[in-house]
């Protein structure tokens, strides 16, 4: 902002006011585009209005200008904190008022989603989807601690920290009843820790992996082979229902491979027909008559 364009003096030479007509030689008076007047006439009829008091500015006072708007120096504020700006940089604003270049950067800067307030240069902060947070506003939405720069979970328009995460929404393993924070396995619409789905006697884990379940407990194949199944009677494998023979036969507390269970003389298959037994040994219903 610059001075007023016109010069203020006490006349030494004969000359009338330019409005008023009365001479001005020995009196004060203000000289405004070649025309000289008293300083009565300059405040009625040539003084600029200040845009901010929106009063003359007047022959004694000191008048500050800016693209064709004028100031009272004593009026050239700053419109927020209303620090002088005479001779400080500012900027000329919306509804003509001026701002200093600190209210200047605070009210274009970008505004914390959390206290509301600028977010300035040098200011930690936390962005995300075009939203933005001072750091220490930017919180847990369960607990309210500081998540700062650290991990979180976005939930609608809320935030969860790890922790938070894992005991309000994390699905709850069937084994060990902790949260699943990352890849478990699902069996009969259950959760599990992929660590906790492991087999009951060698305790590697079976996900990916072929087993059996018996009675609430997991074995691998190996384990239910060894430790669980039932021998056949014929053959004295364990009957694992694994692959060739996945039916079996039982009679009286024994158990045979379907393709196991045959007639010990002819050796035809016996499954789902009529046997008989004699002396422990299993005969079709023809054998015994040839014995």
């Amino acid at each position: 902002a610059g001075p007023g364009s016109y010069t203020v003096g006490t006349m030494s030479e004969r000359f009338d006011c330019h409005y008023c007509r009365d001479p001005l030689q020995g009196k004060k008076y203000v000289q405004k585009e070649g025309r000289h007047c008293c300083v009565k006439c300059f405040d009625k009829f040539c003084a600029n209005t200040c845009i901010e008091c929106k009063k003359p500015i007047g022959a004694d006072s000191k008048e500050l200008h800016f693209k064709n708007r004028y100031w009272h120096d004593s009026c050239f504020r700053c419109f927020k904190c209303y620090t002088s700006l005479v001779n400080e940089p500012f900027m000329l604003r919306e509804n003509n008022k001026v701002w200093c270049s600190n209210c200047t950067a605070a009210e274009d800067a970008p505004r914390c989603k959390g206290c509301f307030k600028p977010i300035i240069a040098g200011d930690q902060n936390v962005e995300y989807k075009k939203m933005v947070w001072h750091k220490d506003c930017f919180t847990c939405s369960q607990c309210k601690q500081v998540i700062g720069s650290g991990s979180f979970f976005p939930k609608g328009d809320e935030f969860y920290c790890v922790s938070c995460h894992e005991h309000k929404f994390a699905k709850t393993c069937a084994k060990c009843k902790n949260p699943i924070t990352s890849g478990g396995l699902t069996y009969q619409e259950q959760p599990w820790h992929s660590e906790c789905f492991i087999c009951s006697n060698c305790k590697k884990q079976l996900g990916g992996k072929r087993f059996t379940a018996v009675e609430d407990q997991f074995y691998c194949v190996d384990c239910y082979k060894e430790c669980v199944a039932k021998k056949c009677a014929g053959c004295k494998n364990p009957i694992t229902g694994f692959g060739r023979g996945t039916s079996v036969v039982n009679y009286e507390d024994e158990s045979w491979h379907d393709y196991c269970f045959k007639c010990t003389k002819c050796a035809r298959g016996l499954a789902n027909k009529r046997f008989v037994c004699h002396n422990g040994k299993i005969y079709c219903a023809e054998c015994p008559k040839r014995l």
